[in-house]
């Protein structure tokens, strides 16, 4: 049995000038240390495990860790030898040395590509800020221009011409110039009728195709380059046909889009007719397409005999379209 003596003890062989120094407010230097080792009763020297210091049982994380080291490298032994393997202690540490260069190189180069993504994401992130600066400058442009001409309508502002729709409605007033920069068409007609005409002022234009809100709602997009959902959706049947007569690309590719992104059952039908009057291929075949996938749902609806009715040259397209989508699922299959 280790003779085990008291910490008073040992506390009285520690030199002089430790003892001086406890005096301030300071630990010694010998107590950290024993402090430190009291921590551990494997790494601990023997002198200071027999004066008591160390709490019995008690391991730092260091000897854990080298003692599973430990058991891992025995169990690979033992795996070796049940498996008739033989192999050198030389063998096993650069086998071992190996493995850790090995484990140290992935680590560095992770942590490379690491740092690489965060500075490509810090890149990115630089873009998309830069971006959304740009978004919002433009919208400021468009907002700044689409306010001020929008403005000067609402408040007839040097209006030079009216414009009336069906049924001999309320007129509107308007601007030449913005109605001749906005369509090819408006811009023939005013220029004939001034230089042929010689039509003063405040003169009226009858668009007879479009009623009251479809002329109210053409104008706005004209003076502000949008219009609000709600309107789109009640009017883009007017609209397209406004869009094609007078040559307003803008506005058909809005209502284009609104068409795209809205279409479903119930409205298929009726985007295909606006379509096929306005001759947009591209729309017509998105929609032909789409109908021919939902022609369950559409050839058993009442609008589909009301529609059948009035478009027959567009019933055949869709039963050919209906025919081609049918042989690619067989096909598929």
């Amino acid at each position: 049995m280790l003779n085990q003596t008291s910490p008073s003890s040992f506390h009285s062989k520690i030199p002089a000038t430790y003892k001086k120094q406890k005096k301030t407010s300071y630990p010694s230097t010998a107590a950290r240390y024993t402090q430190r080792l009291m921590d551990c009763r494997i790494c601990t020297p023997q002198h200071v495990l027999n004066h008591g210091f160390v709490t019995a049982g008690k391991i730092c994380n260091a000897c854990i860790d080298g003692v599973r080291k430990i058991i891992d490298l025995m169990n690979e032994f033992e795996r070796e030898k049940g498996s008739g393997i033989t192999r050198k202690s030389s063998e096993t540490l650069v086998h071992v040395s190996h493995w850790m260069l090995d484990a140290k190189h992935t680590k560095n180069r992770l942590k490379e590509e690491a740092n690489g993504l965060k500075e490509e994401a810090n890149g990115l992130k630089k873009e998309v800020n830069g971006l959304k600066e740009e978004v919002n400058v433009l919208k400021e442009e468009v907002s700044f221009l689409g306010a001020g001409f929008f403005t000067a309508l609402k408040d007839q502002t040097h209006t030079d011409i009216q414009l009336k729709p069906a049924n001999n409605g309320l007129s509107m007033p308007a601007h030449r110039a913005l109605l001749a920069a906005r369509s090819q068409i408006f811009k023939n007609m005013l220029d004939s009728e001034s230089d042929v005409c010689k039509v003063p002022p405040m003169d009226t234009l009858t668009l007879s195709e479009l009623n009251y809100e479809e002329l109210e709602c053409l104008l706005e997009f004209l003076y502000i380059g949008s219009l609000p959902k709600e309107k789109v959706e009640k009017h883009v049947y007017s609209l397209s046909l406004a869009a094609d007569k007078y040559e307003i690309s803008y506005l058909q590719k809005f209502c284009d889009r609104h068409m795209f992104r809205s279409m479903n059952t119930s409205n298929a039908l009726d985007f295909l007719e606006i379509s096929d009057i306005c001759s947009n291929i591209s729309l017509k075949e998105s929609i032909l397409n789409f109908i021919a996938k939902n022609m369950e749902d559409i050839a058993f609806s009442d609008r589909y005999e009301e529609f059948a009715l009035k478009n027959p040259h567009l019933c055949v397209q869709i039963t050919r379209a209906s025919l081609m989508e049918a042989k690619k699922k067989m096909i598929s299959l």
